[in-house]
């Protein structure tokens, strides 16, 4: 074999080894926010926009929250206060971190060209917050704001939402992605640190809430008329309730978890 002939087939086994290596091994790309089809919202006339509001209860004694070792990680213990399991967060029977959303009575629609990114922090080796939500086609953006190394995975259901796996060095640049169509209480984990878990909801509509600390929860400028409008926790289920917005009127109303 001539030298350029060894040159050649030297060069040509370096290129296929290193396509295999990009094919196999590079991360998914972050997708522009907002890109693909956008479907706008129905124009709510101001005059008679309502709204709806209310309490999200349990019923029941739930399990004590636990208090989280995060000592295979010393860099954790650098956060103030201690961590503790966030399944049940009950306030004298108010319950927070329950997705509220319009499931029906409305047509969807996709979150506004240049609508802010929703954020998940990794703080403390926790998400924050527990329970986020989003509007379909909206970004979430992750970041990482501790001296330690994290990692964001996700394993949607729905085809056109992104699947999330990333690592990001402490304090690391933010990773945006974009969620396209309807999900629920998709989890969120940290490959790292295996108590680290959050939950995502991806609304069809730009119509919901996460309850907060004392269960309540606002969900403003609804056109008048019947909806069906359900509460989802990551433990108890989802709870559905039918409800009548008046012109110009906020319906209140109080949703019960009862524990199994």
């Amino acid at each position: 074999m001539t030298m350029n002939a060894r040159i050649s087939y030297f060069a040509l086994a370096v290129l296929f080894a290193v396509s295999g290596c990009r094919s196999s091994s590079a991360p998914t790309e972050p997708v522009a926010p907002n890109s693909g089809k956008t479907v706008s919202a129905t124009p709510v006339d101001p005059a008679t926009a309502g709204g709806v509001s209310g309490i999200v209860l349990l019923r029941g004694t739930p399990p004590a929250r636990v208090k989280i070792d995060m000592s295979m990680d010393p860099a954790c213990s650098l956060a103030p206060g201690d961590n503790f399991t966030e399944q049940y967060v009950v306030d004298k029977g108010h319950l927070a971190n329950v997705f509220v959303y319009i499931k029906s009575g409305l047509p969807g629609s996709s979150a506004p060209t240049g609508a802010a990114p929703v954020r998940v922090d990794q703080k403390g080796c926790r998400f924050v917050p527990h329970v986020a939500a989003v509007q379909q086609g909206g970004t979430v953006e992750f970041t990482n704001s501790d001296p330690t190394m994290h990692n964001v995975h996700t394993m949607t259901t729905t085809v056109g939402n992104s699947n999330v796996d990333v690592s990001q060095g402490p304090n690391g640049p933010p990773q945006t992605r974009r969620f396209a169509g309807p999900e629920v209480m998709l989890p969120i984990r940290c490959n790292n640190h295996p108590w680290m878990e959050a939950f995502l909801n991806v609304a069809p509509n730009p119509y919901f809430a996460v309850t907060g600390p004392d269960g309540s929860f606002s969900i403003p400028n609804l056109p008048p008329g019947t909806y069906t409008l359900a509460a989802v926790h990551e433990k108890l289920g989802e709870q559905d309730m039918q409800i009548t917005v008046a012109p110009h009127a906020v319906a209140k109303t109080t949703l019960t978890f009862p524990l199994q």
